[in-house]
């Protein structure tokens, strides 16, 4: 099996309707969507996404933040999917992101547009906070019977 990532494209990203684009760029590198939701995280859905940095400084706005408006919840595939997905977001902060990037290009702020998991086990914690299993689609691409 492929490697799996949770993107959620934030409040930020939707309001300035920038779901489209952003999963369009995911989508143009090759990875592979196999679940999609439009939802409202609820705050203790959003507590949960963010336990492994409780007690940090910004814990509080991050559960405010995402749980303020609707968020659209991917899952994608591929090889190196997190790898890749990460350098595609840039830097966490759009200030700091580089031009090309989804950050660089579309933040200038905190509010950082969208998030994925940095890590194997990252992804494996926060998919099913999501996702159930049959929720999850399984299938093959033309592309892929060649590789």
């Amino acid at each position: 099996m492929a490697e799996r990532t949770l993107i959620i494209v934030k409040p930020d990203g939707l309001q300035r309707r920038l779901a489209g684009e952003i999963i369009s760029r995911f989508e143009k590198k090759g990875l592979k969507l196999v679940a999609a939701k439009l939802m409202r995280l609820s705050l203790s859905l959003a507590q949960k996404h963010y336990e492994i940095h409780r007690g940090k400084d910004f814990f509080d706005r991050a559960v405010d933040y995402i749980s303020s408006g609707p968020v659209l919840a991917v899952v994608l595939e591929g090889p190196k999917v997190i790898e890749i997905t990460r350098k595609m977001m840039g830097a966490t902060f759009g200030f700091n992101a580089d031009a090309g990037t989804i950050r660089g290009d579309y933040s200038m702020a905190y509010l950082n547009i969208v998030h994925g998991s940095d890590s194997v086990e990252s992804a494996q914690r926060e998919i099913p906070l999501y996702f159930t299993p049959d929720e999850i689609l399984d299938y093959q691409m033309p592309d892929e019977k060649w590789m």
